[in-house]
């Protein structure tokens, strides 16, 4: 039994923090006589893993001992040592993973080495647990894509601001601060350039509304945000740019050349590929911050026009909805706009998760019925762990 109890101890430990991007949350138990005897959880990026931070506490009694690890331990050196040496050199008998790591810098060299070393290894004992609890990380190291969530408020009759834009407040206080914890768990915010001009949102965490206990490991840390910008038309008194953080503007390279003013205000302009419509290219935005920004996920906030180009490129992999309970009129803007879809046939079908009460408000949680199996025990994980915190 205390086998189990410490696997499930070490996910556990893994979900405690809301993110560690660009590493996977990762968590580790040490087990010596029956006896837990030193656990820990890896908490931001450049800070000690997990593996590390429980031999620390286990001190000598790791030596003989059985290490229980949520994920694969790493083999290279980045900002911090490999973890399959310090388990190596802190001598002990057994290591038991829950899922395979598929960087390739990691996948399997850490094992190998341990065992090279006398040390017993075990797993993947619990992959589909495992990969749950990091599916941008897997995704991104699987596909080269960012895992994808399409966040949106809307009424009862489906409308998301009226038809002059003004959209606060759909939704109460507790549904805003879960967009916040939603925030705070993505590497990168997307959105395009007529969500700035009408809203003129910050797009940053704020921390004095977030109510997850998680919150206390982020210690001040903001996601990128990123503009869908084509001609550069953001304004220089924008929001995003007052509030801590990196922005990043997407442009077509014919705009380049007005780009000095940005990066006088501490902006990052980049082009992109431009598609035959004249827009930027979504899956090349999506690849370029998985590859150069290293994001494992991304929070779309944006309105109905780059929200529908985005699920119906599929792109999402999961939808975040908030209904308040009011109703807009006709006139309203519609959640998507989806070109094309004339017939049932045409309908782009999801599965409801996770549905739960926020205060007046309530969160609905779907996917697209495309995902696999793996895919959809990751969201219901996820929802599963905010309830719990």
């Amino acid at each position: 039994m205390i086998a189990e109890q410490a696997m499930q101890r070490a996910l556990a430990l893994a979900q405690s923090v809301l993110t560690a991007g660009p590493n996977p949350r990762v968590g580790c138990v040490i087990v010596r006589d029956g006896e837990i005897v030193g656990e820990g959880f890896h908490a931001r990026a450049g800070d000690p893993h997990a593996e590390a931070n429980a031999l620390r506490q286990a001190g000598e009694r790791a030596r003989g001992a059985t290490v229980y690890v949520s994920l694969e331990p790493c083999s290279h050196t980045g900002r911090t040592p490999p973890c399959s040496d310090a388990l190596i050199h802190a001598g002990v008998a057994e290591v038991i993973f829950a899922g395979a790591d598929p960087n390739p810098k990691v996948s399997g060299r850490g094992l190998t080495r341990m065992r090279e070393a006398g040390i017993k290894v075990t797993g993947p004992v619990l992959p589909e647990q495992a990969d749950a609890i990091n599916p941008g990380f897997i995704k991104r190291m699987k596909s080269g894509l960012p895992w994808v969530r399409c966040k949106m408020a809307m009424s009862l009759d489906g409308r998301t601001a009226m038809a002059s834009g003004e959209s606060k407040w759909i939704t109460g206080p507790e549904a805003r601060a879960d967009v916040q914890r939603l925030r705070a768990t993505s590497c990168a915010v997307l959105t395009g350039v007529n969500t700035v001009l009408v809203d003129n949102p910050s797009l940053n965490v704020r921390l004095e509304q977030l109510t997850d206990p998680r919150a206390h490991h982020l210690a001040g840390k903001q996601p990128l945000r990123v503009v869908l910008d084509s001609a550069l038309r953001t304004p220089m008194d924008a929001r995003i740019f007052e509030s801590q953080g990196d922005v990043l503007l997407l442009c077509a390279s014919s705009a380049l050349a007005d780009d000095a003013r940005y990066k006088r205000a501490g902006a990052l302009v980049r082009s992109m590929p431009m598609t035959d419509r004249g827009q930027i290219d979504l899956r090349a935005t999506l690849s370029m911050l998985a590859l150069d920004f290293d994001c494992n996920d991304v929070l779309l906030e944006a309105g109905p026009t780059l929200s529908g180009a985005m699920m119906q490129a599929g792109l999402v992999d999961e939808l975040v909805i908030y209904m308040g309970a009011k109703l807009l009129g006709n006139d309203a803007m519609p959640l998507f706009k989806l070109d094309g879809l004339t017939r049932m046939q045409d309908q782009i079908a999801l599965k409801i998760i996770d549905v739960e009460q926020l205060g007046d408000d309530c969160r609905l949680i779907a996917v697209p019925t495309r995902m696999s199996g793996a895919d959809l025990s990751s969201v219901r994980s996820d929802a599963l762990s905010r309830q719990e915190s």
